[in-house]
């Protein structure tokens, strides 16, 4: 490159805007530690992978271990529908101690000496399972008035925050290590907070409570046996880097919605943006999708080309995914 020291060359611009870091496309399942945050995993492993783009499908709280699905490139593009999957977790609740922040890391803000039987427990429950109303802790990452509440709880004001609803479908008490506390399962939809759950379900036992700890083991077709421990990643700085084959293709994350499949030919249609006709499909729609505007996954040969929805007889494009041709594109 030996340019006139005083004569800039034409394509300098052109490559500062180049995003920095390989087109890698894929989902990555991490086993996160606790005591790091979401977002400290999603940029140690952009430069773990020297990545281009790197997000993750649902965040974590610091306490909290386990499945954390990290998106890389196009598989980003399908992270509202990771996080639209159903979540199981299992968690362990102390009794008698509340906490500002609902869980081990807070401060304690109230006690009771009450501790519930199991058959108390029991009783308690039902009225946390099906659709309920649930107000969201006050270190949430929820907006008032344009502010997060977690940082107008740092700073000491008072945050309401109203009840929104959530989907519970499972949420059992596993077992009883001592009278101080309790563990349980939860399978729930999106948007549930497990330590809104803890610190009501205490509550409702006739004291108070808090999670002392907390672990994902699902999100989606995420599972946490094939979730891989954050140390064993390495190092940003390592060499040599973790291999971009460890990325699971960008449609695993859809494992759960309904396959249609195209030729090329129709892909290449779709592609262009044009609307097809459920009637060319007869005989393809999959038993188990909704053609009165259910989502299918489209897929030409094994390759993911996007998602759409059936609506009014025709497929309509709704999420389409240009890929980087990478082979963990899918």
């Amino acid at each position: 490159m030996n340019h006139h020291p005083g004569k800039p060359h034409h394509n300098a611009r052109h490559r500062q805007r180049k995003p920095k870091g390989r087109p890698l496309d894929g989902w990555l399942i991490v086993d996160k530690p606790s005591g790091m945050g979401s977002t400290d995993v999603v940029n140690r492993l952009k430069r773990l992978f020297d990545a281009q783009k790197v997000g993750h499908g649902g965040t974590l709280d610091p306490l909290a271990t386990g499945v954390l699905p990290i998106a890389f490139g196009a598989a980003t593009k399908t992270v509202p529908y990771v996080m639209d999957g159903t979540k199981t977790y299992r968690f362990t609740l102390r009794f008698g101690d509340l906490r500002d922040t609902d869980d081990a890391d807070g401060k304690t803000i109230g006690t009771s000496d009450v501790r519930p039987t199991d058959a108390e427990i029991a009783a308690a429950l039902p009225a946390f399972r099906g659709d309920i109303m649930q107000v969201p802790p006050i270190f949430s990452a929820i907006k008032v008035a344009g502010e997060r509440a977690y940082d107008l709880a740092r700073e000491g004001q008072v945050v309401e925050l109203a009840p929104r609803p959530a989907r519970v479908d499972r949420f059992e008490l596993e077992s009883r290590p001592d009278a101080d506390t309790a563990i349980f399962t939860v399978q729930s939809g999106k948007g549930v907070y497990m330590r809104s759950l803890a610190r009501d379900l205490a509550r409702a036992c006739s004291t108070v409570g808090h999670i002392a700890a907390l672990r994902r083991m699902r999100v989606g077709p995420f599972h946490e046996a094939a979730a891989i421990p954050l140390d064993k990643l390495g190092l940003p700085g390592d060499t040599p880097a973790p291999s971009p084959d460890l990325l699971l293709p960008v449609a695993t994350a859809l494992a759960d919605i309904p396959a249609l499949a195209l030729t090329e030919a129709e892909a290449m249609r779709l592609l262009q943006g044009q609307a097809l006709g459920l009637v060319e499909f007869m005989g393809r729609i999959p038993d188990d999708a909704d053609p009165a505007g259910g989502l299918v996954r489209v897929m030409a040969g094994g390759r993911f080309v996007g998602l759409c929805r059936l609506e009014s007889g025709l497929v309509v494009p709704e999420r389409l995914v240009a890929q980087e041709g990478s082979p963990a594109g899918g």
